[in-house]
């Protein structure tokens, strides 16, 4: 029984360190969609190299970028990826039994964290990422900073299926994209008007540690999970932290403004 056809759809920029990898295991796709945001290294040369068909466009966001990319696609189900993800063994076969006669509108693969020195042990908690879909009944939202699929329909998730993140290479990058992403989520937060900012910057992020060191199980990582679970307690805090710093100032401003 035949599958349906896909097309593995990846952005990229400058990951000539990851991207070989990446396509390596996704080679038996019937097509690569590449879109590149003018990358200075060899990123381009690779996809090509893997047969990718590359385009190039300025990058604007993350969740325009990444629609931009499914709308080059031939074919209607679409696994995406981002360039320093690698499928693990066997995905590939969960992938297309789930293509074959597919009966939801997606399916999420659990995705396993690289934990600065090590990846993060196959017990703990994977969370779900919606990566397989049908574009006929979805796309990106328009979440700032985490944009992510959404589709019209039931989804799956493939729990004998995973991939490999590779995006935290040290502590210290992840502390950058820490502070990188809270100050994104600032103007999204302040639009839904969330409310308890100063209870949630208390105590959200002990509850947080506690959730993800020993409900996810991330103590079988060893040090690399006490600390994946230290830094993940403190995106919790320094989100709220910055909401309510956005707050203030705005209070201030008006304040000023009035005397």
């Amino acid at each position: 029984m035949t599958r349906e056809p896909l097309s593995v759809v990846i952005i990229t920029y400058n990951n000539a360190d990851t991207l070989d990898a990446c396509l390596s295991r996704v080679d038996w796709a019937e097509e690569i969609v590449v879109l590149d945001s003018g990358s200075t290294d060899d990123t381009v040369a690779i996809a090509q190299r893997h047969g990718a068909r590359v385009a190039t466009h300025p990058f604007d966001d993350y969740g325009p970028q990444k629609q931009r990319a499914y709308d080059m696609a031939s074919h209607d189900w679409i696994l995406n990826l981002d360039a320093d993800e690698v499928l693990s063994p066997g995905t590939r076969e969960e992938i297309e039994r789930a293509l074959t006669q597919p009966r939801y509108a997606g399916y999420r693969l659990p995705r396993r964290e690289r934990m600065f020195w090590t990846v993060q042990h196959r017990l703990s908690w994977r969370n779900g990422h919606l990566r397989l879909f049908d574009r006929r009944r979805g796309g990106m939202n328009d979440v700032e900073v985490h944009a992510a699929v959404e589709v019209k329909g039931p989804v799956k998730t493939l729990w004998r299926a995973d991939f490999v993140n590779d995006g935290d290479g040290d502590i210290a990058t992840r502390v950058e994209k820490i502070n990188r992403y809270t100050t994104g989520m600032v103007v999204y937060k302040l639009r839904k008007r969330q409310r308890f900012t100063g209870l949630r910057m208390v105590f959200y992020p002990p509850l947080f540690f506690l959730r993800q060191y020993v409900g996810k199980r991330y103590f079988l990582n060893g040090w690399a999970g006490f600390i994946a679970s230290v830094t993940g307690a403190f995106y919790a805090f320094l989100k709220y932290a910055k909401l309510h710093e956005a707050r203030e100032q705005a209070a201030r401003k008006v304040r000023e403004k009035q005397r």
